[in-house]
C-alpha cells in the first residue's frame, strides 16, 4: 500500500495552478481553481459528472485554454491571464462616476488598477508567445491518458509508441524501439508489439496508452477516468499499471470514478464541484472524516 500523506512544503512544486477560470460562452465551468502539485504526488480528483474535472485536467496541457487565472509549469508561466479581474475592477469603479460617488480615493484606485492592466497586457503577452512556441515542449513533460485510448488504428502498437519520441524528441528509430519493447515488457504486452489496435481488448489498448506516454519520459501524467471505457474484467489489470507507477514515484493527477484507487494510492484526493475545488485531504480524512457538506451527500452515493 502506497504511503498515503499530504506531500510537505519543502518538496518541488511541477505545476502550480491559481484562481483558474474556463468558460465556454456563458456556461462557466472552472470557477476559481488553486493547487500545486508536487514531485511525486498522486493527486486523484473526483466530484459528480459536469463539475468541471476533465476540463481542469485538460487546461493543466492547454488542450482547453483557460480564461484567466494561472498555470505555472517547472516555475515557467504556460499561461496566464490576471487582466479580466483588473479589468471588472476598474469597471466597478467606473460605475461610481454615475452614481457620482467618483472621489479622489476612486479616481487614485482606478489610476493604479490601469497602471497594472497596462504592465500585465505586456507581461502576458509575451507569456502566450512564448507558451505557443513552446506548446510541444511543455506536452512533452506532460503525459495524458484518455478515456477513449486515443491509439492510432492505422499504426502498430510499436510505431504508436515510438512515432511521438522519434518525431518530436529526435529519438534514433533503434532506440526507441528498444525503449518501447522494455515498456511493453513492464506491462506484460512485448508479444502485442506487431499488433494493430483493432486486435487487442479494451484493457490491453489502454495500458498501451499509457506507454505511449511513458515513452517520451513525462514529469508528470494526467489520466482522465482511464476506466471508464472499460468491462469491469478490464478495470484491473490498467489500476495495477497505475498502481505501480505511483509507487515508482511517478507524479500523476487523476480523474476517476475508482474510489478504491483513491484511498489506496493517491496521496492526496480532491472534490470538484460547481467549478471549484470543495475539499482537499489525505485519503484517510478525505473518506473517513469528510467536512464538506456536498462531498458528505455524493460519497454517500458512490461508496
Amino acid at each position: 500500500m502506497r504511503d498515503n500523506t499530504i506531500k510537505n512544503a519543502t518538496q518541488k512544486t511541477i505545476i502550480s495552478v491559481k484562481n483558474l477560470h474556463k468558460s465556454f460562452g456563458k456556461l462557466n465551468v472552472l470557477r476559481g481553481v488553486d493547487i500545486d502539485i508536487n514531485k511525486g504526488d498522486v493527486v486523484a480528483v473526483i466530484g459528480p459528472s459536469g463539475c468541471g474535472k476533465s476540463t481542469f485536467l485538460r487546461c493543466l496541457n492547454l488542450l482547453e485554454t483557460p480564461t484567466t487565472g494561472s498555470i505555472l509549469l517547472d516555475d515557467t508561466y504556460i499561461f496566464k491571464n490576471e487582466r479580466a479581474y483588473l479589468k471588472q475592477q476598474m469597471k466597478d469603479l467606473l460605475a461610481l462616476k454615475k452614481a457620482n460617488a467618483f472621489d479622489e480615493n476612486a479616481k487614485e484606485q482606478y489610476e493604479q488598477l490601469k497602471t497594472r492592466f497596462d504592465e500585465l497586457k505586456k507581461e502576458e503577452k509575451q507569456i502566450d508567445k512564448a507558451a505557443a512556441k513552446n506548446i510541444n515542449l511543455h506536452r512533452q513533460k506532460i503525459g495524458m491518458v484518455f478515456q477513449q485510448f486515443n491509439l492510432f488504428p492505422h499504426l502498430t502498437v510499436m510505431k504508436n509508441i515510438t512515432l511521438a519520441p522519434i518525431k518530436l524528441k529526435g529519438v534514433p528509430k533503434e532506440i526507441a524501439e528498444e525503449k518501447a519493447l522494455q515498456l511493453l515488457k513492464k506491462i506484460g504486452l512485448e508479444d502485442k508489439a506487431n499488433a494493430y489496435p483493432s486486435t487487442l481488448s479494451g484493457g490491453q489498448k489502454q495500458r498501451i496508452a499509457i506507454v505511449r506516454a511513458l515513452a517520451m519520459e513525462p514529469d508528470v501524467m494526467l489520466f482522465d477516468e482511464p476506466t471508464s471505457a472499460l468491462d469491469p474484467e478490464m478495470v484491473g489489470e490498467v489500476l495495477n499499471v497505475m498502481t505501480e507507477l505511483a509507487n515508482e514515484g511517478m507524479t500523476m493527477v487523476v480523474v476517476t470514478h475508482e474510489m478504491g484507487f483513491a484511498k489506496e494510492v493517491a496521496s492526496r484526493v480532491i472534490f470538484i464541484d460547481e467549478g471549484v475545488i470543495k475539499e482537499e485531504n489525505s485519503p484517510e480524512e478525505f473518506f473517513t472524516n469528510p467536512k464538506n457538506e456536498r462531498l458528505k451527500d455524493f460519497l454517500s452515493k458512490v461508496l
